[in-house]
């Protein structure tokens, strides 16, 4: 979907109940599509789907507190970094917007996160699209070992111990160009259809976040829990899992369209958890199809 004319660009911040300012970026007009990240993920990773679809629809992008352009929470410490608080988020950057009514696209993180904004204000959402993610207890699957939970505690643990001084080591590692090689070599993402400069992008982002943040919301994924919504979403629903996606596995991905009533499903072959940069355009047409074919913004 292209056009010669130039999308619309507005931008701005919501601020939300407890101060912080979340940043915005609305492009093209239209129906809305609401693209809602992973975590450490800002912006960046939704390129390509803000390329083939803003001619014809606004799609809105936000960034999480902690995130991107979007103001860090006062402390760690006590601070409230829950999926139900990224919901509730969600709801305020839609009114800043002045959205009504949108389609939910979420990857990763995102889609628990868009599972509990339909729980919360199912009459502002129109169809979900859950990405190479779970609907709740995140670590229990994580790499379908079970001993996740456990590892990620003691990491928290240690991160609070050692506080800023993790940072002297993770970040220079993570803006050092093996970065990219050792993502590659350990197929963190598919080593043949993985861009360089799609990757780069993510790794500097996450070298800019503080690693006690990242880990903290990361358990606080663990903690949500939104399988018991799955049986009664009422919306057109597209769910689509990557075959090699070690962080939300395969088989999880069809039990969360098998719960789903009359959810359509996809499997990308050979992709990664980083199936949004790896395999836009097998995405895009799926999407396409399921627009089209399931009549979302009739």
């Amino acid at each position: 979907m292209t056009s010669d004319a130039t999308p619309t660009l507005r931008t701005g911040f919501a601020t939300t109940p407890d101060g912080l300012r979340l940043y915005w970026r609305a492009v093209g007009s239209g129906p809305t599509i609401v693209c809602c990240n992973g975590v450490g993920v800002s912006l960046f990773f939704w390129k390509y789907l803000v390329e083939h679809y803003a001619d014809h629809y606004t799609v809105l992008l936000w960034d999480y507190r902690g995130h991107g352009r979007s103001d860090w929470p006062p402390t760690i410490e006590g601070a409230d970094l829950s999926i139900d608080r990224h919901a509730q988020d969600l709801c305020v950057v839609l009114d800043a917007a002045g959205v009504q009514k949108a389609l939910l696209v979420g990857h990763s993180m995102g889609c628990q996160v868009i599972y509990e904004a339909y729980r919360r204000f199912p009459e502002r959402v129109v169809g979900l699209v859950p990405m190479l993610g779970t609907a709740g207890r995140t670590l229990e699957t994580f790499f379908d070992f079970s001993g996740s939970p456990k590892y990620f505690r003691m990491v928290a643990n240690f991160l609070d111990r050692v506080g800023d001084a993790a940072h002297y080591v993770v970040r220079p590692a993570l803006q050092s160009p093996l970065a990219w090689a050792v993502t590659r070599n350990f197929k963190l993402v598919d080593p043949y259809y993985a861009k360089r400069d799609d990757m780069l992008a993510y790794l500097r982002h996450l070298s800019g976040i503080d690693l006690r943040m990242f880990i903290h919301i990361v358990l606080m994924c663990n903690e949500h829990d939104a399988w018991d919504l799955l049986p009664q979403i009422r919306v057109p629903v597209l769910v689509i899992a990557g075959e090699n996606d070690a962080f939300t596995p395969g088989w999880l991905s069809r039990k969360i369209a098998a719960m789903i009533p009359n959810s359509d499903y996809l499997m990308l072959a050979d992709a990664s958890h980083a199936a949004l940069i790896e395999q836009p355009e097998t995405i895009l047409h799926r999407m396409d199809r399921f627009l089209k074919e399931r009549g979302v913004f009739l």
